[in-house]
């Protein structure tokens, strides 16, 4: 494996040693942000002995539509703990019912070449196939392996910085899909000769939205209402597919999430949280993709504000009966979420309702191997003092996450509470 050495302005890009806040600021006059190299590989940040391990998206690192699975080879492997940087596509702008050609459908809205990705124009102008009917659109970057991972193990996956590469993004509404198929879009139906050749024969909705920066330094969305006046929201960037491969060879499809992970699309697991992932396949396998600006919970209309993202991670290895991993049985079954303040219980099924069982059933499991309640006291304490969001509501499996507040648990002592309650 090559090794490369970056500056230190694209060191401070990757947020190795900086706060999401300092690279924002760092990478804001600098977009886009093109691709570090071509190929996997490490990468050395001048002035100290830190490797950081780079995957850019090409057609050799990416699955269109498709999550890894047990029959998928790894495109790098890391140690475990070590910092690992992803550049990864947003799929708007790329997929067929907007032409397939990202110079094209970017330029139509004023976006100039030299501002386009070229990862994403070289995928695109591949031969990768894609049948926009059948697979997801999902462009999924990996998977990489993580030295040691074996079944049975739990990988640690923590969300260090995530920058927009370009700054601007889409939010699509498509037919037959969101929260309310057959209403909207409000636009006819696709007609039959809808192609990438013919994109607007399939007469679905996207919203180009730029980004900019407040004079606060931070990044808020732009829109406009009919009459021209602006409409602007804060941005909270996340990765809508994180994940790792399942244990099967059949194709696994992008869009519906399961207990490996995949297209969870959980606003609240960004910048600073950390993802526990169940090992399943030697090596874990971890992927990331469907990059997010910003995600109201529901993600209603289809997509959520898509915008190609550089995200970091740190991957570690917990052996199984590690007492970091939030599980009695010393492993996990599904994935579980961390931010500063909550933890994240996650519940999926095709049916909301079962959704929100899946997620009830999941926080009580938690609080009573982990936190040290009864079953009856923690079901009360849930329905007193825990939230559950929708996470998502429109691919497929829909998503329902438990909000559990760390303060409460302040004076319980355990060691999983004591190590992931001090962030």
């Amino acid at each position: 494996m090559k090794l490369r050495t970056i500056t230190f302005a694209t060191a401070l890009a990757l947020a190795v040693f900086a706060p999401a806040t300092a690279v924002f600021a760092q990478t804001a006059d600098k977009l886009p942000l093109q691709p570090l190299a071509d190929k996997p590989g490490r990468v050395l940040v001048p002035g100290t002995k830190h490797e950081v391990y780079y995957v850019p998206s090409t057609v050799e690192t990416v699955t269109w539509g498709y999550l890894p699975n047990a029959a998928t080879k790894p495109v790098l492997s890391i140690p475990s703990g070590a910092t690992i940087v992803f550049d990864t596509l947003s799929h708007e702008g790329l997929v067929e019912d907007q032409g397939r050609n990202p110079l094209a459908y970017f330029g139509s809205k004023g976006i100039p070449a030299n501002m386009v990705l070229k990862d994403g124009i070289a995928i695109t102008g591949s031969s990768m196939a894609h049948d926009f009917a059948k697979d997801g659109p999902h462009i999924v970057t990996g998977p990489v392996a993580i030295d040691g991972a074996e079944p049975g193990d739990v990988l640690k996956v923590e969300l260090l910085s995530a920058v927009p590469r370009v700054p601007y993004g889409v939010i699509s509404n498509r037919h037959g899909k969101g929260a309310l198929p057959g209403e909207f879009p409000e636009t006819p139906k696709p007609t039959a000769d809808a192609s990438a050749a013919n994109p607007s024969a399939y007469n679905n909705v996207s919203v180009f939205t730029p980004i900019r920066r407040t004079k606060a330094g931070k990044w808020e969305a732009v829109m406009k209402t009919a009459n021209g006046t602006e409409v602007t929201f804060p941005t909270a960037p996340f990765m809508g597919v994180m994940g790792v491969a399942a244990d099967t060879i059949k194709p696994v499809h992008s869009v519906p999430p399961g207990l490996y992970g995949g297209n969870m699309d959980i606003n609240d697991l960004g910048v600073g949280s950390t993802v526990y992932l169940p090992v399943l396949v030697k090596g874990g396998n971890f992927y990331t993709g469907d990059p997010h600006m910003a995600q109201g919970d529901g993600e209603v209309a289809l997509t959520a504000l898509e915008h190609s993202m550089r995200p970091t991670f740190r991957i570690t290895v917990l052996k199984k009966g590690d007492p970091g991993i939030p599980s009695r049985s010393g492993s996990l079954a599904r994935p579980l979420g961390e931010t500063a303040d909550h933890w994240v219980t996650i519940g999926l099924n095709p049916d909301l309702d079962e959704a929100m069982k899946d997620a009830t059933r999941e926080s009580i499991r938690f609080l009573t191997e982990i936190l040290g309640m009864d079953r009856p006291t923690a079901f009360a304490y849930l329905s007193a003092a825990s939230d559950f969001q929708v996470s998502q509501v429109v691919d497929g499996t829909k998503g329902v996450h438990g909000m559990i507040r760390k303060a409460d648990f302040s004076k319980v002592k355990n060691g999983f509470t004591n190590k992931a309650g001090k962030k």
